[in-house]
């Protein structure tokens, strides 16, 4: 697949082209929070993503060089997803949507550890994960 011809060059635009449908933060998520990095855990989300859409977004978050995958070293015939550097500076993007959404969804199901640590020390709290994150890349 090869890289969008962009509508403009705002940086907005150019955010919202990319992570702007349903699907691609959710994907980012179960890899940064989650660990889940096969393309069956993705499936197993709570969101119920579709296979097409599913191959969809991890082909178009690899061209745009947010995630990339590898063979796993134990499996050969699996593919492991993991974010990129550039995936990991979204760590703080994710963290504000799920403070908010949390914030104005009461009933959601985030951990009530991970609301309160990503509220209270946000960025102790990015630089913890960025670093597990940053053993598996």
């Amino acid at each position: 697949m090869k890289r969008a011809k962009h509508r403009s060059d705002c940086p907005t635009n150019f955010t919202l082209e990319i992570l702007g449908d349903s699907w691609s933060l959710l994907i980012i998520r179960d890899l940064a929070f989650k660990g889940k990095s096969y393309y069956g855990d993705f499936l197993d989300s709570d969101e119920k993503i579709s296979t097409n859409i599913l191959a969809n977004r991890l082909n178009m978050l690899e061209v745009e060089r947010i995630i990339k995958k590898t063979q796993d070293p134990n499996k050969k015939s699996k593919i492991i997803y993991r974010l990129t550097n550039k995936g990991l500076d979204l760590l703080p993007t994710l963290i504000e949507a799920t403070l908010w959404g949390a914030k104005y969804y009461p009933k959601h199901n985030a951990p009530k550890k991970f609301i309160i640590r990503a509220r209270d020390n946000r960025v102790e709290f990015i630089k913890e994960i960025r670093t597990k994150l940053k053993g598996k890349i």
